[in-house]
């Protein structure tokens, strides 16, 4: 009968057999649990398990086409803030520590607190959108995947020069799922900060209109 003696290592054999497969096992554990763990802090569900998120920027995006369309297809929260290549996806996690960090300090922990960091907070997701080529909106959108046929006639015309001039997504499209903060756009119309939002039973609607129609 061949023996294993010749094909084991030294190591292996210093620590034992037992011992080398009770740390194999140990590290499909200790893998699996870790993975478990990602992707349960990957879920739509996780990212509004706080109430800063559920009842702000997830009430806005339940008014967009990214939450409900004729196709079914939604985009979730970590569809689009969430990178799915696993490099990138690790950085966005230790990074997100530091939201993490404010939610126990209760940074925005109420409606006027959020408000008044919006335009911070937005800033720093186009920032970091820019800085990837809006990898994540390019996970669906595809300029090479596109038929401007299809597309409306300002698309259609904005999107081959988008392309050969190199902009990325979030230059021309933010504020898509959530309230765009009073910045200056040079597409789109202007937002002055104030919209009401619904809670996803019909779209939202300019507070400074619902103002119109209330004095009349």
């Amino acid at each position: 009968m061949m023996s294993l003696d010749k094909f084991t290592p030294a190591w292996a054999k210093r620590i034992g057999l037992v011992t080398v497969f009770a740390l194999f096992v140990a590290g499909v554990a200790f893998w699996g649990g870790f993975n478990w763990a990602l992707e349960a802090t990957n879920k739509e569900s996780f990212c509004i398990s706080c109430h800063e998120m559920e009842e702000n920027v997830f009430r806005e995006y339940q008014n967009t086409v990214h939450y409900t369309n004729r196709t079914g297809v939604r985009a979730t929260c970590p569809d689009c803030h969430v990178p799915k290549e696993w490099g990138p996806k690790m950085i966005r996690k230790i990074q997100a520590s530091n939201e993490v960090l404010h939610k126990v300090l209760g940074t925005i922990d109420t409606p006027e607190k959020f408000n008044a960091k919006r335009g911070q907070l937005a800033q720093n997701e186009w920032n970091r959108m820019k800085a990837n080529d809006s990898q994540e909106c390019r996970n669906c959108h595809r300029y090479d995947y596109m038929d401007y046929t299809e597309q409306g006639n300002r698309a259609a015309k904005q999107h081959p020069i988008a392309f050969t001039e190199g902009k990325t997504c979030i230059d021309c499209h933010k504020g898509i799922a959530h309230q765009l903060p009073a910045i200056d756009q040079h597409i789109g119309k202007q937002n002055d900060g104030a919209v009401a939002i619904s809670h996803g039973e019909k779209p939202a609607e300019p507070a400074k209109e619902e103002g119109k129609a209330a004095g009349k």
